[in-house]
């Protein structure tokens, strides 16, 4: 069974940084696609960005493109959301997902786990 489990979130002010994690076990790393996604309050869930098996990447958010980088670590079956430059628009519970396959990346139906989540709260 996979389990996903993110790490990372806090309390920030705006302008600073923060590093999200997401740690997988029950499963080959290398061979999921996987995904950022976020949900602040009141708004619909939206993908950040995804990064394919073969590495490929991809940002879905225009908000948080040139801000967010998304990378991972097969050696240590880890995701991670590296964010700069916070506003506090980017407060939200942030959701790492897995994919068995590298299409359709941008929706949170083609995953198949996901992470508990973890909040970010960004101050002005």
């Amino acid at each position: 069974q996979v389990q996903l489990v993110e790490s990372g979130g806090g309390l920030v002010q705006a302008g600073g940084s923060l590093r999200l994690s997401c740690a997988a076990s029950g499963g080959t790393f290398r061979f999921y696609a996987m995904g950022w996604f976020r949900q602040a309050p009141g708004k619909e869930r939206e993908a950040v960005a995804a990064i394919q098996r073969t590495g490929n990447i991809f940002y879905y958010s225009d908000s948080t493109k040139g801000r967010f980088t998304i990378s991972r670590d097969n050696a240590k079956n880890t995701l991670y959301l590296q964010m700069n430059s916070l506003k506090p628009e980017d407060t939200a519970v942030y959701y790492c997902a897995l994919a068995t396959s590298d299409f359709g990346l941008g929706n949170w139906d083609n995953y198949n786990y996901w992470g508990q989540g973890t909040q970010v709260t960004v101050s002005s």
